[in-house]
């Protein structure tokens, strides 16, 4: 017993994986799943169009056979009458015998008849309804595949609209700012590390020594020529 319910659990385990590896490969593939909808329905729609053709079948057999007892009641009938007035007591008495025997007979035919034919009305309308869902479930995967496909389609648009967004772009040309400040702030880190070396504040200063001094001559050659301008005159 205990070896029984640990297969049976197995198998219910077993099942439910199928079902869910089942399940999501009709995700991914839809059309699939419809179409073996549609083939489960189709096979049911087969199945009971052959049982409302045994029950139609029927009905029209019960209907023949009701034709059949009501002729043969109203030729026993007229041959009722017949011996009556002959006064053949005798055949009479057997004519209203198979006209009994055919009155029951013909009431439970058309009872069968009616039974028969409500059946057969309600297989066809049962017949008609699977058609017609059949036909709606078509609809339906056309009109959701095509949702699906135009769904997967936006998707793609809508990934190739990300891939082009300006948003990379605008990253890059901020790398390349930033490249551009930097070189830009080595080369004034080179400059100003060039105006703070000893040797070029040496040049500066003794290039700034040289024009104090050339300064200095020129004021004193400015002097001497009004000195010896002034002595010119006084020797006049």
């Amino acid at each position: 017993m205990a070896n029984n319910a640990i297969f049976a659990r197995l198998s219910n385990l077993w099942t439910g994986f199928i079902s869910l590896w089942v399940s999501d490969i009709e995700k991914e593939h839809p059309e699939i799943a419809y179409q073996n909808a549609i083939a489960s329905m189709i096979q049911k729609y087969t199945q009971l169009k052959s049982a409302t053709g045994a029950i139609i079948a029927r009905r029209q057999e019960i209907t023949a056979r009701l034709s059949s007892h009501e002729r043969e009641l109203a030729g026993i009938s007229n041959d009722l009458e017949a011996a009556l007035a002959t006064g053949q007591d005798d055949l009479a008495m057997v004519l209203i015998q198979k006209k009994n025997a055919l009155d029951a007979s013909i009431t439970e035919l058309r009872a069968d008849a009616e039974q028969a034919t409500t059946d057969a009305d309600n297989a066809k309308d049962s017949l008609m309804q699977v058609k017609t869902e059949i036909d709606k479930l078509k609809a339906e995967k056309d009109r959701m595949l095509a949702q699906m496909h135009s769904a997967q389609a936006r998707i793609k648009i809508q990934g190739q609209l990300d891939g082009l967004s300006v948003d990379a772009e605008v990253q890059a040309l901020g790398a390349v700012r930033e490249h551009i400040k930097g070189q830009v702030a080595q080369a004034s880190l080179g400059s100003e590390l060039h105006n703070s070396d000893l040797d070029v504040r040496l040049a500066k200063l003794r290039q700034s020594s040289g024009s104090v001094t050339a300064k200095a001559q020129l004021e004193a050659m400015k002097q001497a020529r009004a000195a010896s301008a002034q002595a010119s005159v006084k020797n006049l």
